[in-house]
């Protein structure tokens, strides 16, 4: 209907409901001074078996367990257990869906604990020697009548071996092993805890080394490792006798490392290092062999030869000496030139750049050597290349053409005057008449009024003819000027 209406209410009905007249009844007994391995005579029945319920149902349990079932009574014989302080029982009656119950609690008294499994010593390394002992630590000595406990080992294998009840001696396995034991008396048993037995490794002979390179005064690393061990592993670094520094290393496979300084090249052989993880005694390393590389300290540049002829077209050799642990890697260089003239790696302290010479050489040289510890280079060295000696050579002869010419021009007017029959003298005159470097060189013919000249520096015929190695500028090319002045119209150029 789309609408809702509500009625009048009803006329109310009372229902009387019997209380049922069975109920259960527990008895135990004894109730008092119990203990583990005692029986106790239990009853659950009803409280009115003449009445017939004939879909009655008694139900006997302890705790989740179900003991016994029956209709109107139920007797049973049960060994108590203390797998608690209190052992509760109850008895339930089930009349259709009705359930009452009746329960008791008894109090059960141990007779011995739950036994204990231990390893003597605490802490073994693989093949020692151990003993397991079984052992309950609470037992009611009146209640046992002077029974001993039976102890036993599970698993007992073919290396260990009963020496006393609940000892078993024999040696640790290779693996780890777990192990129980059982203490039984009385029909009772208790089983302990799992033993888990997890026998050391013993540590091996240590190696030590050096981290990276060994510089002779910087501090350095050192690191000491054994290959086997268990963990913790006391590593001890030592000098000779002297013990320097401890590590303790918590995790496999990782090394203990040291920091030390080497002042001096011999000191690194005498460190040595030892392990230890409890066992029986220390085991030591070899020595550290280790090279100690050191500094590059200084450099030097010299130049072959020291006095002899630096001219073109000579061989030098640029000799760059040094101070350091090899291999030494020595570049040279021109200055102003970042890039090498030359590379060579050598294991000695000293080695050479030959090379033959040219004009365009003349300029400052250094070298630099480096090793593994650092690099140092050398002072400038300015070398000056001089001219060759052909061209030293075509100097004089230049000078000589040039007299020869005016001597030769004078014989030629010589002759003329004479065939115009003119007596006139000639003079031709060189000053000064023994010329150095740094003088003026000139050349005077005389005939009669007229004067022939050709002058030249002298210094121009012999500056940079000469090699020359310095710490001063870069010399330049000379030029050699030489002209003739004489009348109008002739004239000698000469330039080498």
């Amino acid at each position: 209907m789309p609408n809702l209406f509500k009625s009048q209410r009803s006329n109310a009905v009372t229902v009387k409901v019997k209380e049922l007249s069975l109920e259960p009844i527990l008895k135990i007994s004894p109730q008092n001074n119990v203990y583990e391995g005692d029986t106790l005579n239990i009853t659950c029945s009803v409280s009115d078996s003449r009445e017939d319920y004939r879909d009655a149902e008694l139900l006997l349990s302890q705790g989740n367990k179900i003991l016994q079932r029956g209709n109107t009574s139920i007797h049973v014989s049960w060994t108590a257990r203390a797998t608690s302080l209190k052992l509760t029982i109850e008895c339930w009656l089930y009349v259709g869906n009705v359930a009452k119950v009746d329960n008791k609690t008894v109090s059960v008294i141990e007779l011995f604990s739950v036994p204990t499994l231990k390893m003597s010593p605490p802490e073994v390394f693989q093949g020692d020697s151990i003993r397991l002992i079984c052992q309950s630590e609470r037992l009611s000595y009146k209640r046992l009548g002077g029974e001993n406990l039976i102890y036993s080992l599970e698993p007992l294998e073919y290396h260990m071996s009963r020496a006393g009840n609940g000892v078993f001696a024999g040696n640790a396995k290779t693996i780890d092993s777990n192990y129980t034991c059982t203490a039984a008396a009385k029909g009772i048993k208790k089983k302990s805890n799992v033993l888990t037995i997890r026998p050391k490794v013993s540590v091996s002979a240590p190696k030590i080394w050096v981290s990276g390179n060994a510089i002779l005064g910087r501090k350095i690393e050192i690191f000491c490792l054994s290959n086997t061990g268990t963990p913790p592993i006391t590593y001890t670094l030592w000098k000779t006798n002297e013990q320097k520094q401890i590590a303790i290393v918590q995790e496999f496979s990782k090394p203990a490392n040291f920091t030390v300084y080497i002042s001096e090249p011999e000191e690194l052989i005498k460190y040595f290092c030892s392990a230890n993880n409890g066992g029986k005694k220390p085991y030591s390393s070899d020595k550290l062999h280790a090279a100690v590389i050191e500094p590059m300290t200084e450099a030097h540049l010299m130049v072959l030869p020291i006095s002899g002829d630096i001219s073109e077209g000579n061989s030098v050799t640029l000799i760059c000496s040094f101070k350091g642990t090899p291999p030494v890697t020595v570049r040279w260089f021109r200055d102003g030139d970042p890039n090498a003239l030359e590379t060579t790696t050598t294991k000695i302290n000293t080695t050479n750049y030959p090379f033959i010479l040219s004009k365009e050489h003349s300029d400052k040289y250094y070298c630099k050597a480096e090793n593994r510890a650092n690099s140092v280079e050398s002072d400038r060295v300015n070398l000056v290349v001089g001219m060759a000696m052909w061209k030293k050579l075509l100097i004089p002869g230049i000078v000589i053409l040039v007299v020869s010419s005016l001597v030769l021009v004078g014989c030629v007017l010589f002759i003329r005057s004479r065939r115009g029959k003119r007596e006139t003298a000639a003079e031709l005159s060189v000053k000064p008449a023994s010329p150095k470097s740094d003088d003026s060189l000139t050349v005077t013919l005389t005939h009669d009024t007229e004067v022939y000249n050709a002058a030249t520096d002298a210094a121009s015929f012999y500056d940079d003819k000469e090699g020359r190695v310095t710490n001063g500028t870069r010399g330049s090319v000379a030029s050699l000027p030489a002209d003739i002045i004489n009348r109008s119209s002739c004239s000698i150029p000469a330039s080498v």
